[in-house]
């Protein structure tokens, strides 16, 4: 449970700058993105440990292009949401002249989710290595453990994300951009 919460920091931090961007995330939305990130937490490690078991020596390669995707995919998605919070700000300074209606938020589309959930659960296929003296069964196990934990805590990050984002209106689309591009950084530079 420990590493399902040390490995879900980075997937609680982009679900809360998705909630920071759309303030009209529902519970079924919230639960859409939870459960893409716990999917890709559980995944990645079975992944892992099937591949110890069958070619590593042949993907040794891949383990230096982690940083590098990782810091491609999040700094791509922050950027988007920061220029969709920069035009909310235009729209909403020129609305008071010509009435025009602004959306409030931004909502997040599957290519892009699915790209957070692979940025975010990247590292967690370097578990499925450390797992590999385990049994298929006790593999699994741990990666349900760390897929639900996973879960639950993305759920709260769009929660808190969604309450602040209403209170910051189109502030909260930068921030979370810029919280995705740090993510991004931090993982390459780690």
């Amino acid at each position: 449970m420990l590493l399902g919460v040390a490995l879900a920091m980075d997937a609680f931090s982009v679900s809360l700058a998705n909630g920071l961007s759309d303030r009209m995330m529902n519970f079924k939305r919230m639960s859409v993105i939870a459960g893409t990130f716990a999917l890709f937490q559980f995944a990645m490690p079975m992944i892992g440990w099937g591949l110890v078991h069958t070619a590593i020596d042949y993907l040794e390669w891949f383990d230096k292009l982690v940083p590098w995707i990782a810091l491609i995919l999040l700094c791509l998605i922050g950027c988007k949401m920061i220029k969709d919070g920069l035009l909310e700000r235009k729209c909403r300074t020129e609305e008071s002249t010509d009435g025009a209606e602004c959306p409030i938020g931004s909502e997040l589309g599957i290519g892009a989710l699915m790209m957070q959930g692979v940025a975010t659960s990247i590292d967690a296929l370097s578990v499925g290595f450390t797992t590999s003296r385990y049994g298929i069964s006790e593999a699994l196990l741990s990666s349900l453990i760390i897929g639900a934990v996973t879960y639950l805590i993305c759920i709260a990050g769009c929660a808190i994300g969604k309450r602040m984002g209403t209170v910051l209106s189109w502030k909260a689309a930068i921030l979370g951009g810029v919280i995705l591009v740090i993510i991004g950084i931090k993982i390459f530079l780690s």
